[in-house]
C-alpha cells in the first residue's frame, strides 16, 4: 500500500477535525456537522462524514479528506502534512523526494530553528544569566509550574548566543534571517540575535508547535539600549501569521469546549495570570488588534466570550472593536471591567494579571461568572462620547448602539435590549421605534437582495433522487457494488449528471477494490466536487437496505430506459407505415412486440 493510503487508512477524519472544530453527530450513521473553520458563518454548514472520511461545507464549498483538511486549516504544504500526521500518528515516514520540496523544507528548518530557541531560551532563564528575569517573575508571582507550562525563557543579552547555536547546527544564513530569531547586519559582515536580554514568550500553534516569540524588556538597560520598545514579538514568516494566531489556544481549547467559554484578555501576562487562576479557557491576540481570523477560530470552540481587557483608554478602544467582530460572528459577548462603569468588579483600575494579584483566584473566578451583557458596558462608552445634556446628543448616542442591538438574533430579546438601553440614555421610546424601522429598511436594500441572489448561484447542482441514491448505495456497500454493476451497462448511465463518478466507480470494480479515496483521486476537480455534494446530501444503511434500495433504483432506470424505448420503436413504426415501406414497418412491429414482452416478464 501507498504511504499516503497508508496514513489516511490509519486516521479518522472526525477525530482529527475535531481538534479545530466542535461537531456533533447528526443521525445514526456517521455524519458530523460543525461550523466551517474556512468562512464565517452562525449556523453550522459544515459536513464530516466519517464512513467515506472527507468534508464538505455547503456554505463555502470547501471539501476534500483529511489530508486536504490539515493543509488547508494549517497553511501546511502536503510534504509538512504528511510529516505532522505520520509523527502524531506514531506512523514512520519513508524518506523520498516526493515528499519534500522548497518550501517545505525552509518551513521544516524554521520550526527546528524555533524549538531549538526555545529550548535554549529555557536553559538561559534557568542559569546565571536568568537572575533578573527570574527575580521579575518571582516579583510578578509567576512559580516554576507556570514558567514550565508556558515555556518561558530569557534571550542572551549579548546578542550571539542563539545565532552560534543554529550556526552550529548548520542552517545557512538565509534560513536564519527568514526565521526572524536572527538579524544580519546593516553594516559589514555576520548577524545577531533578533531578542537580546528580554523575558521570552513562545507563541504555540493550535497543534502546540512553537512558531514565534513574544520578548519583554526586563528594565530600562536590559534589551533596550537601541531605543526599542518594552515588547517585541516576531515578524511574519511562513510558519507564522500573527492575525491567525491567537496565544495560549492550544492550552485553551479543550476548556473552552469544556466550558463552552473563552476569555479574551490583550497580554502575555494576563493569559498566565488568569491561567493560575484556574480559568484555563484564557487566550489573547498576539501584539495586534483582535482579527476576523481570530474570532473564527474562537468560535470553533466556544459560543461564548469574555472580554476582560485593560482599564485604560487604549483598552476600552480594543474592546469596542472586539466587541463588534465577536457579535458579527454570532457569538454571545460578556464584558469584565477593572477599572469605573457597567460590568466594573472593582474601583480600582486593574489589568486581569493584576486583578488576580491582589484579590486572588476565586475572587477573579466570582466576577468572571458574573460579568455582564456588553449592552451597558457599550452604554458607559456612548456616555463618555458624546454630550447627554442634549436631545441631539443622547440620539446620537443610541444611534451608535444601534449596530450592536441589531445584531441580536432574537427579535423580543433585541427589542427589549433596545428599549432598556433608550431608558438607560434617556432618549424617546418613539424615536427608538422609527430607527429599527430605517434600519431594517436599509438591511433590505436593492444591492444587498442582489448579493444574495448572487450568492445563491453557487448551490450545488440539483441531481435526481435516483441517480444521487444510486450512487450512495454503492459508494456505501462492497456487496452491493458486487451484485449491481454488472447489472448497470453504461447506457444507463449515460445522461447521469454524475456520469463520470459512475464510469470512474465501473473501472475501479472491474480491476479491484474500491474505495472511497481512490474514487476521489481519480476524478475531476468537477467531479470530486459533485461527489462530495452528493456524498454528504444522503444517509444510507447497512449492506441489505443499500441493495434493496439499488435493486428499486436499477428496476426504475430500467422501466424509464424501456419506456424510451418503447416510444422510439412506435414512432418507427408509425413512419415507416405512413411512408409506404411495409417490410420495415413490420420489422419494427416485431422489436416493439418482443420489447413488450420482456418489459411484461420484468413488472
Amino acid at each position: 500500500m501507498d504511504f499516503v493510503e497508508q496514513l489516511k487508512s490509519s486516521i479518522d477524519i472526525v477525530k482529527v477535525v475535531g481538534e479545530y472544530v466542535r461537531l456533533r453527530r447528526v443521525g445514526s450513521t456517521g455524519r458530523y456537522l460543525g461550523l466551517c473553520p474556512f468562512h464565517q458563518e452562525k449556523t453550522p454548514s459544515f459536513n464530516v462524514n466519517q464512513t467515506r472520511q472527507f468534508y464538505k461545507c455547503f456554505g463555502c464549498g470547501a471539501g476534500g479528506d483529511v489530508l486536504k483538511f490539515v493543509m488547508e486549516v494549517d497553511g501546511l504544504t502536503f510534504p509538512e502534512t504528511l510529516k505532522l500526521l505520520s509523527e502524531r500518528n506514531g506512523i514512520p515516514m519513508p524518506q523520498r523526494p516526493e515528499y519534500s520540496d522548497a518550501d517545505s523544507k525552509l518551513r521544516g528548518a524554521l520550526h527546528d530553528m524555533h524549538t531549538i530557541a526555545a529550548k535554549q531560551y529555557r536553559e538561559a532563564l534557568r542559569g546565571p544569566l536568568g537572575a533578573e528575569a527570574r527575580a521579575y517573575l518571582a516579583a510578578r508571582g509567576v512559580n516554576a509550574q507556570l514558567i514550565d507550562t508556558f515555556e518561558l525563557g530569557y534571550s542572551d543579552p549579548q546578542g550571539q548566543a542563539l545565532t552560534r547555536k543554529l550556526t552550529e547546527e548548520r542552517f545557512s544564513p538565509e534560513q536564519m534571517e527568514a526565521s526572524g530569531l536572527v538579524r544580519r547586519r546593516n553594516e559589514g559582515s555576520g548577524s545577531y540575535d533578533a531578542f537580546r536580554g528580554r523575558l521570552m514568550f513562545p507563541i504555540h500553534n493550535e497543534s502546540g508547535k512553537v512558531i514565534a516569540f513574544g520578548a519583554r524588556a526586563l528594565s530600562s538597560t536590559s534589551g533596550r539600549e537601541d531605543g526599542q520598545p518594552k515588547y517585541l514579538n516576531s515578524p511574519e514568516t511562513p510558519i507564522y501569521r500573527k492575525t491567525s494566531t491567537l496565544y495560549n489556544l492550544h492550552h485553551a481549547r479543550d476548556a473552552m469546549r469544556k466550558n463552552n467559554r473563552a476569555v479574551l484578555v490583550e497580554g502575555y501576562m494576563d493569559v498566565i495570570g488568569v491561567y493560575a487562576a484556574g480559568v484555563k479557557e484564557v487566550v489573547a491576540s498576539c501584539g495586534t488588534a483582535l482579527t476576523n481570523s481570530q474570532v473564527r477560530a474562537l468560535h470553533r470552540h466556544a459560543d461564548k466570550v469574555v472580554v476582560n481587557f485593560d482599564p485604560d483608554d487604549a483598552g476600552a478602544n480594543a474592546a469596542e472593536r472586539a466587541i463588534q467582530l465577536l457579535l458579527d460572528e454570532g457569538l454571545h459577548v460578556k464584558v469584565l471591567a477593572f477599572g469605573g462603569g457597567s460590568g466594573d468588579a472593582t474601583h480600582a483600575k486593574l489589568d486581569p494579571y493584576e486583578y488576580v494579584q491582589q484579590f486572588g483566584a476565586e475572587a477573579y473566578r466570582a466576577q468572571l461568572d458574573a460579568a455582564s451583557g456588553y449592552f451597558h458596558w457599550l452604554a458607559d462608552r456612548a456616555r463618555s462620547k458624546f454630550d447627554m445634556r442634549g436631545a441631539d446628543g443622547r440620539m446620537d448616542a443610541f444611534k451608535f448602539l444601534l449596530p450592536a442591538v441589531q445584531k441580536i438574533s432574537d427579535k423580543l430579546e433585541r427589542a427589549a435590549v433596545a428599549s432598556d438601553l433608550a431608558g438607560y440614555l434617556g432618549v424617546e421610546p418613539g424615536l427608538v421605534l422609527e430607527q429599527f424601522k430605517k434600519a431594517a429598511t436599509d438591511r433590505h436594500t436593492p444591492g444587498q437582495v442582489a448579493a444574495r441572489s448572487a450568492a445563491g448561484t453557487k448551490l450545488a447542482v440539483q441531481v435526481p433522487a435516483l441517480e444521487r441514491i444510486l450512487l450512495n448505495t454503492l459508494l456505501s456497500s462492497e456487496e452491493t457494488r458486487l451484485q449491481i454493476l454488472p447489472r448497470l451497462p453504461e447506457q444507463l448511465t449515460a445522461g447521469f449528471l454524475s456520469q463520470e463518478v459512475f464510469d470512474t466507480l465501473r473501472q475501479m470494480a472491474e480491476s479491484g477494490p474500491v474505495s472511497f479515496a481512490g474514487l476521489d483521486a481519480r476524478l475531476s476537480e468537477a467531479g470530486r466536487t459533485l461527489l462530495h455534494d452528493l456524498a454528504a446530501a444522503d444517509e444510507i444503511g447497512d449492506d441489505t437496505e443499500c441493495l434493496a434500495q439499488a435493486e428499486a433504483c436499477l428496476r426504475r432506470l430500467k422501466a424509464n430506459s424501456q419506456r424510451g424505448q418503447l416510444d422510439e420503436l412506435r414512432a418507427r413504426v408509425k413512419t415507416a407505415g405512413r411512408e409506404g415501406r411495409i417490410e420495415e414497418a413490420l420489422h419494427w412491429t416485431a422489436e416493439l412486440q418482443r420489447l413488450e414482452e420482456e418489459v411484461k416478464l420484468d413488472g
